[in-house]
């Protein structure tokens, strides 16, 4: 017994050790700045000096907020591009699922952007969004149109920055549809074309039920993403964008607490991005649930 206790306690110490570092870096760097940001938000702090507790007046303010507001309604703007990243997606994974030739490559090809610098692509589309010497413009000069500049204009700079996000995660997305399609046992198909079924007849009591487990991990992942939404505004468009017209909740919450040292403010409206990131998804699980069935 004194040797089995002695190897349970050792098992025990070594298990405490492994886990410890991921416990250890969650309580540091997610779970204390959470807490700190929450305490925060009911004070008046310029994130250095003393935080001075004023209640609920940060969550006043923010009611009045015209430019709070406005980030807020651009951050939902610029969700149009989840549906169609998922559309685009779901086709390209079709596609490259049929097993036509230099499938490996096209898989390539559109997980590049992906895996590149966020940077970097920022400000490769800056630049292809330019009004002067632009490549968009010039391929719209092809079919006679004259191209807006696109960054620069209030009613196009959020069409340009959600071409691009929905180009920067084509290939991730895509990769994952073509994952779950290929788990889709062939039988299936094969007893839906015995019963006569056709291609769409197929696709809407097989294919769609089989990927919407990937569909709502898309759906959830992207919602918070894009709730988040902060480094292509802030080098594409350093102010902003014209009147305010491309700023997220990031962008305003970033501005509020290093550029003009409103920490305390700067946590209250972290606090609401919170609290709306977890209603939405709150919604999104209670709907799969009731949504689910098998097939």
């Amino acid at each position: 017994m004194k040797t089995k206790s002695n190897l349970y306690r050792k098992e025990k110490l070594y298990g405490l050790l492994y886990v410890s570092p991921p416990v250890l870096g969650f309580l540091l760097f997610t779970l204390f700045p959470v807490a700190y940001s929450f305490y925060g938000s009911f004070t008046d702090w310029d994130g250095l000096g003393q935080m001075d507790f004023i209640g609920l007046s940060n969550f006043k303010d923010l009611l009045t907020d015209d430019l709070f507001h406005k980030a807020s309604f651009n951050t939902i703007y610029m969700m149009i591009g989840i549906p169609i990243g998922i559309v685009l997606a779901l086709l390209l994974a079709l596609g490259l699922n049929r097993g036509i030739p230099g499938t490996t490559t096209f898989r390539v090809i559109y997980y590049v952007p992906v895996i590149s610098s966020l940077a970097a692509i920022s400000i490769m589309w800056s630049w292809a969004f330019n009004g002067d010497y632009g490549l968009v413009n010039q391929f719209l000069e092809l079919f006679g149109i004259e191209g807006p500049n696109w960054l620069m204009n209030k009613h196009t700079v959020k069409p340009a920055l959600i071409m691009m996000t929905v180009w920067k995660g084509l290939g991730y997305t895509m990769l994952l549809y073509l994952a779950a399609l290929q788990s889709v046992p062939r039988s299936y198909y094969e007893a839906a074309e015995l019963d006569g079924a056709n291609g769409f007849a197929a696709f809407r009591h097989i294919t769609w039920p089989m990927v919407k487990p990937v569909t709502f991990f898309i759906v959830v992942t992207n919602i918070i993403g894009g709730s988040q939404i902060f480094t292509e505004i802030n080098i594409m468009t350093s102010t902003g964008g014209p009147e305010y017209s491309s700023a997220s909740v990031v962008f305003y919450i970033w501005q509020k607490a290093f550029s003009n040292l409103q920490m305390g403010y700067a946590s209250a409206m972290a606090v609401v991005l919170g609290i709306f990131i977890f209603i939405v998804t709150l919604i999104q699980f209670k709907m799969n649930e009731k949504s689910s069935f098998d097939i």
